[in-house]
């Protein structure tokens, strides 16, 4: 793939130690990977620690930054906060895919010995997926009120009022058996 030729890390010409990337990511490289997805209007920045060691990597990602999603409470779209950490081990093997088939670890992964760069486009779409929380709700206002459409609040109260009403009342006799 070569737009995400720009997440690949030569890591061979590293020394030993510590070291810093930052990239910014958003709508178009999603472009690149097949799928639907829940969120748009992305704008993150990526900060990856990597400590190379003589044999395998430590990686740190942190993700911040903002994605437009859909309320689930009340179907309005809201912007919303990235902010997350991931460590990623990447190991130098002879034999990658069979260690990739015994590992059940998924914070781990290979890569062959003679292989000179590591492409982190995958670790940065995984991750991003994983910051953005399954539920998707307004926050709340700074008085604590529902940041949702105050409209669509009513009504969801109504409604839920009204099948409180509607209640049949053969079930009624089932409450008595809840605490057993």
């Amino acid at each position: 793939m070569k737009p995400l030729r720009e997440y690949e890390i030569a890591f061979v010409g590293l020394k030993p130690g510590v070291h810093s990337f930052q990239y910014e990511v958003d709508d178009s490289f999603f472009d690149n990977y097949e799928g639907p997805r829940d969120f748009s209007n992305v704008k993150a920045t990526i900060n990856l620690s990597l400590d190379k060691k003589s044999s395998f990597f430590m990686l740190k990602f942190e993700i911040g930054g903002t994605a437009t999603v859909t309320c689930d409470r009340c179907g309005e779209p809201f912007e919303l906060q990235l902010w997350d950490d991931f460590h990623h081990v990447v190991k130098l093997v002879d034999n990658p895919e069979e260690m990739a088939e015994s590992e059940e670890d998924p914070d781990v992964s290979y890569i062959s010995r003679t292989e000179s760069h590591l492409n982190v486009s995958d670790l940065i779409y995984e991750f991003i997926h994983l910051s953005i929380p399954m539920q998707h709700i307004h926050p709340d206002t700074a008085d604590g009120k529902s940041g949702c459409n105050p409209k669509v609040i009513e009504m969801l109260e109504r409604m839920n009022q009204q099948a409180k009403e509607k209640d049949n009342p053969i079930w009624k006799g089932l409450d008595k058996f809840k605490d057993n």
